[in-house]
């Protein structure tokens, strides 16, 4: 299953997060977000992590120019949308980065919601399923209604997100089963500075199942 950890703000912890288990790191590359971040605070995060490790840019109703800006100037490897982005707009995006990972983000608050997501399946590699909030697109420490996504069987692979903590995680994965999670709030003393204490014991309580 792969591990995401969201809202890498600083370079020190990105090694020793990965070190302790996540197969990908996320860097919030909306302006407005707590956790933002330059080009040059990607690359300082991740001039030390080893190739395997996916790096996500977290990108918000950005232009195609500004994403292939911040991915040509990095080493990212993967893109997510996190905002409105339509079907077109990733078909679009795909052609201009056919050799990155490209992740649509849904904010979800009804089922009706997630039956949009077969709109997406030929432009994207990956879902990423958040928790719903009127003014924040991500980090809400806000969880998802699991038992609605006890149905859900996607065509593509999926990352489940939304207010996953150390103390919740099992009993989300008993109950659903996504080919990954996502998490950032519940790995953080604040927003951007993740407590790798947390981070620890989320790694340990994933080796129970």
């Amino acid at each position: 299953m792969r591990i995401k950890i969201c809202g890498i703000t600083q370079p020190q912890q990105s090694l020793a997060i990965t070190q302790l288990g996540a197969t990908a790191l996320g860097f919030i590359c909306v302006p407005s977000s707590p956790r933002y971040v330059s080009i040059e605070q990607i690359n300082l995060a991740t001039s030390h992590i080893p190739d395997h490790i996916d790096k996500i840019g977290v990108f918000a109703n950005s232009t195609i120019f500004e994403i292939t800006k911040v991915v040509s100037s990095s080493s990212l490897t993967g893109v997510q949308l996190h905002g409105d982005e339509t079907p077109l707009f990733c078909e679009e995006l795909r052609q201009v980065l056919p050799n990155i990972e490209l992740i649509k983000a849904f904010r979800v608050r009804s089922w009706e919601q997630l039956e949009t997501t077969l709109n997406y399946t030929s432009g994207v590699d990956t879902f990423l399923l958040d928790a719903y909030h009127p003014q924040q697109l991500g980090g809400t420490g806000k969880t998802l209604d699991w038992q609605v996504l006890q149905s859900f069987r996607p065509a593509l692979p999926w990352f489940l997100a939304g207010g996953l903590t150390p103390d919740n995680v099992l009993t989300a994965l008993t109950q659903i089963h996504p080919d990954g999670i996502d998490l950032s709030s519940g790995v953080e003393r604040s927003p951007g500075d993740k407590d790798l204490d947390k981070v620890a014991l989320l790694f340990s309580r994933l080796n129970q199942l």
